[in-house]
């Protein structure tokens, strides 16, 4: 219970990695603002999972693609809280269309992605700095991906967000020192897409030094790690890939 009494917001915390995190939060002692867009049913889901864990939990749907719902989202847990202490930007859009690759160039999925998965992140941070500060000790962390080192040629705005949300991550490190601590999480395979197939599962995970997938569990013990114990930590992104990332 290392984190009894701090508040955190995860964006995206309704299913996958993203509960994965409230929950490792929640059992480290933190209170919880789990955001969603469309999943409220999972996310009343997971807010039950926290209070069963004795801790609080508020579910708060917002869809991050629209600039006006940026600061309310932080409002809103200091209107529930009081306070906040850490934020995970966690919440991203991934395209599984053609309007993401080279020959079928949209620039309105580019805007959306970019709007989704970097200025959000940036905008979120910003409305919550004051309150992250006011703790003395605040924390963000940004979920990257794997393909900042390896970008993937059938999803280049997707992997273009998330370099730049790397890039983010340390000029804010630098803006908000030393009040406030931001670091990145770059996982691999944590999860595959609902719509992966079979062969495609195993082609991925041949590919891994460690030959294994990773799990939503293994980022979020990363990410507590990192707000935990990780006080001399900031402007890091991790991979967490199983060593992808070196061949």
């Amino acid at each position: 219970m290392g984190l009894s009494g701090k508040i955190a917001l995860v964006t995206g915390g309704a299913r996958r990695v993203g509960k994965a995190i409230v929950l490792e939060l929640a059992r480290s002692g933190c209170d919880v603002a789990i955001h969603c867009h469309e999943s409220l049913d999972d996310a009343d889901q997971t807010a039950c999972q926290v209070v069963e864990l004795d801790r609080q939990a508020v579910v708060i749907p917002a869809d991050l693609n629209d600039p006006e719902k940026w600061a309310p989202v932080i409002d809103r847990v200091i209107a529930e809280y009081g306070q906040l202490d850490i934020l995970v930007n966690n919440a991203s859009l991934f395209l599984h269309d053609d309007s993401d690759t080279f020959d079928g160039f949209d620039p309105a999925c580019w805007d959306r992605m970019l709007r989704t998965n970097l200025i959000a992140p940036m905008a979120l941070s910003h409305h919550a700095a004051p309150h992250l500060r006011a703790g003395g000790s605040g924390n963000i962390i940004n979920l990257c991906d794997a393909a900042v080192d390896r970008p993937w040629r059938n999803h280049l705005a997707y992997s273009s967000s998330k370099a730049g949300l790397a890039c983010l991550t340390k000029a804010l490190a630098c803006s908000l020192a030393p009040e406030i601590r931001v670091n990145g999480v770059a996982p691999g395979i944590a999860v595959f897409p609902e719509t992966y197939p079979q062969d495609l599962r195993d082609r991925l995970v041949r590919r891994v030094p460690l030959g294994r997938p990773g799990t939503p569990e293994g980022v979020a013990l990363l990410v507590a790690f990192l707000i935990e114990s990780g006080n001399y930590v900031t402007g890091q992104v991790i991979s967490i890939d199983g060593g992808r990332n070196l061949i």
